[in-house]
C-alpha cells in the first residue's frame, strides 16, 4: 500500500499530467455516459418528470458550491501556493491551506443547513411547473445532497494543494467514484426508492470522493492547523480574489438555473433531454479543454513566479494550438454522428437529444478555447476580467434563452443555440483583451502557420465526414451494434484523414504522435 501511494504521489511532468488527466477524464466520461444511459432507460423512458426532478434537485446545491467555494479551488488558490513553494516556505503554505480549508468548511456547512431546511421552497422557485409528486421527489433528493457542496469543497481544497506539488493522480480519479456510486444506486435502490435512490447514491459518492481525494495528501506531510489566520497577507490575497472568481462561477450557475426553468416550462422531459445533450457536449470540453488546461495551469503560474513571462507566453500558445488540433476531428465527428451517438447512448429520447446537441457543437470549440484562455488571466492572478466578461455573456445568454427557447421558435434547442452564440462572443472578447494587454502574445509566426494548416486539414476532414455519412446513414431499424460500427467507421476515416494530412502538412502535433507510436512499437518488438 505504501509503495502504491508513493508511486501515485510522485510529481509528474506537464505532458504526463495532461496525459493522465485526459485518460482518466475519458474513463470518467464513459462512466458518465453509462450513468446517463441507465437514467434514461430506467427513469426517463417510463416517467420523464422523475428524471427531471433528479436534474432539478442538483441546481441549487451546485449553485452554492460554485458561487462560494469553487472560485477558490485552483485559480485563486494555486498561484498563491506556487509562490510559497517556489520560495521554499512550506510552513506558510500549510498555514494558508489550513485557513482556507477551515473557513470554507464552516461556510459550506451553514449552506448545507440552509438547503436542507428550505429545500421545498427552493424547488418551487426553480421549477414551479413540476407535478406535486415530482416536486416531492426533487425536495427529498435535494435534502439528501444538501451537504455535498461541503464534501466537494473539502475535496477541491486538498486536490488543489496536490496540483501545486505537481501531483494529479488522486485529483483525477476521485470524481470517478461519485458517478460509480450513482450507478450502483440504480441497480440497488431503483425498485425500493425509485428516483430518490439516485440521491442516496450521490450522497454516498460525495463521501467516497472525499476519502479518495484525501489519499493524495498522505505523501505530502501536510501540517493541518485548526485555525483561520486572517492576519496572513497571502491568505487575505486569496480572499480578495475569491469574490470575483466566485461570482463568475455563480453567474454560470444562475444561467444554468434559468435554462432549467425555461426547459421545464416547455414540456415534460425537456430538462432531461437538454441535460443529456449537455453531457455529450461536456465530454470533449472536459477531455480536451478542462483536463489539459488544468494540467497546464500550475506550469503557467510557475513561469510567472519565475518572472519568465516569455516562456509562459510561448507555452500558452503551444498548448492552445495542440488543443485546437485535437479538437478539430472530435467536433467534426460529433456533428456528423450526433444522431448515432444519441441513439446509442440515450435510446428512446435520442431524436430530441440529437437536435439539441447539433446546436451545441459550435459551443464545444469555444468552450475548449475558453478553458485555456481563462487560465491565462488566472495565472496573472486576474479573476476580475473573466468575471466582467462572464456577466456580459450570461446576460446575453439569458436574453437569447427567452427569445429562442419558445414553442414558436426553436423550442428547447433554442437554449443550445444561445449557448453557442454566447461561447463565441465570450472568447472573442477575452482574446481581444489579451491582445490589448500583451501585444507580443500572438506575434508567434509558428503559431499562426500551424493554425492555418489546421484550418486546411479541417476542411478535408469535413468532406471526409460528409462522404462517410452518405455511405453509412443512420437507419430507423439499426441496432446498437450496427450504430456503434457506423460511428466507429466514420470516426476512423475522419481521424485517419486528420492524422495523414497533418503529417503531410508538417504539423508538429502529428509528428509527436507518430514518434510516440514508433517508440511504443519499438519497445514492444524488443520485448
Amino acid at each position: 500500500m505504501n509503495r502504491f501511494l508513493n508511486k501515485t504521489n510522485k510529481r509528474i511532468s506537464l505532458g504526463g499530467a495532461a496525459t493522465l488527466m485526459v485518460a482518466v477524464a475519458l474513463i470518467g466520461q464513459l462512466i458518465g455516459f453509462w450513468r446517463s444511459r441507465l437514467i434514461s432507460t430506467n427513469f426517463t423512458k417510463f416517467d420523464q418528470g422523475a428524471s427531471d426532478a433528479f436534474f432539478v434537485a442538483f441546481q441549487i446545491p451546485d449553485f452554492f458550491f460554485y458561487t462560494i467555494a469553487a472560485g477558490a479551488l485552483g485559480v485563486a488558490f494555486i498561484p498563491i501556493l506556487t509562490d510559497k513553494l517556489q520560495a521554499g516556505d512550506r510552513k506558510a503554505l500549510w498555514n494558508i491551506a489550513s485557513s482556507l480549508l477551515n473557513l470554507l468548511a464552516i461556510v459550506m456547512a451553514v449552506v448545507g443547513i440552509i438547503i436542507f431546511i428550505f429545500a421545498d421552497h427552493l424547488i418551487y422557485i426553480l421549477a414551479p411547473d413540476l407535478s406535486p409528486e415530482h416536486k416531492r421527489q426533487a425536495v427529498i433528493i435535494m435534502r439528501l445532497i444538501a451537504f455535498n457542496p461541503l464534501l466537494f469543497t473539502l475535496s477541491g481544497v486538498i486536490t488543489s494543494i496536490q496540483q501545486t506539488f505537481g501531483r494529479f493522480f488522486f485529483f483525477a480519479i476521485a470524481p470517478l467514484f461519485y458517478n460509480l456510486c450513482i450507478i450502483a444506486s440504480i441497480f440497488l435502490l431503483k425498485d425500493s426508492l425509485w428516483v430518490i435512490g439516485l440521491g442516496v447514491g450521490a450522497l454516498v459518492g460525495g463521501v467516497l470522493q472525499l476519502l479518495v481525494a484525501w489519499l493524495g495528501m498522505l505523501g505530502l506531510k501536510f501540517r493541518y492547523r485548526p485555525k483561520i489566520n486572517l492576519n496572513n497577507e497571502s491568505f487575505r490575497s486569496v480572499l480578495r480574489q475569491l469574490p470575483s472568481r466566485s461570482l463568475d462561477q455563480g453567474i454560470d450557475q444562475v444561467n444554468s438555473m434559468v435554462e432549467v426553468n425555461r426547459a421545464q416550462a416547455l414540456s415534460a422531459g425537456a430538462v432531461s433531454s437538454y441535460s443529456f445533450a449537455l453531457t455529450l457536449m461536456n465530454v470533449p470540453v472536459m477531455l480536451i479543454g478542462n483536463s489539459i488546461a488544468t494540467a497546464a495551469f500550475p506550469r503557467l503560474a510557475e513561469r510567472l513566479s519565475q518572472n519568465r513571462s516569455d516562456l509562459m507566453r510561448k507555452e500558452f500558445l503551444q498548448i492552445l494550438r495542440a488543443m485546437l488540433w485535437i479538437t478539430v476531428p472530435v467536433v467534426i465527428v460529433a456533428f456528423f454522428c450526433r444522431g448515432y451517438l444519441a441513439r446509442m447512448i440515450y435510446g428512446d429520447v435520442a431524436p430530441q437529444v440529437a437536435l439539441i446537441f447539433g446546436y451545441l457543437t459550435t459551443a464545444i470549440i469555444f468552450r475548449i478555447i475558453y478553458a485555456m484562455v481563462s487560465r491565462y488571466f488566472y495565472a496573472y492572478k486576474d479573476t476580475k476580467t473573466p468575471l466582467v466578461v462572464s456577466v456580459l455573456a450570461i446576460g446575453l445568454n439569458i436574453i437569447l434563452a427567452f427569445s429562442l427557447a419558445t414553442k414558436e421558435s426553436y423550442d428547447v434547442a433554442g437554449l443550445a443555440l444561445a449557448q453557442s452564440i454566447v461561447a463565441v462572443v465570450e472568447v472573442t472578447i477575452l482574446v481581444a483583451i489579451m491582445l490589448w494587454r500583451d501585444h507580443k502574445l500572438f506575434h508567434d509566426l509558428d503559431f499562426w502557420s500551424g493554425m492555418w494548416r489546421i484550418v486546411g486539414v479541417s476542411g478535408f476532414c469535413m468532406v471526409a465526414g460528409f462522404i462517410m455519412l452518405q455511405l453509412y446513414p443512420l437507419g430507423l431499424n439499426d441496432g446498437g451494434i450496427t450504430v456503434a460500427a457506423k460511428v466507429a467507421g466514420i470516426a476512423l476515416v475522419v481521424f485517419a484523414v486528420h492524422m495523414g494530412l497533418s503529417s503531410l502538412f508538417g504539423l508538429r502535433e502529428a509528428t509527436a504522435v507518430f514518434d510516440r507510436i514508433k517508440r511504443l512499437i519499438g519497445k514492444t518488438i524488443r520485448f
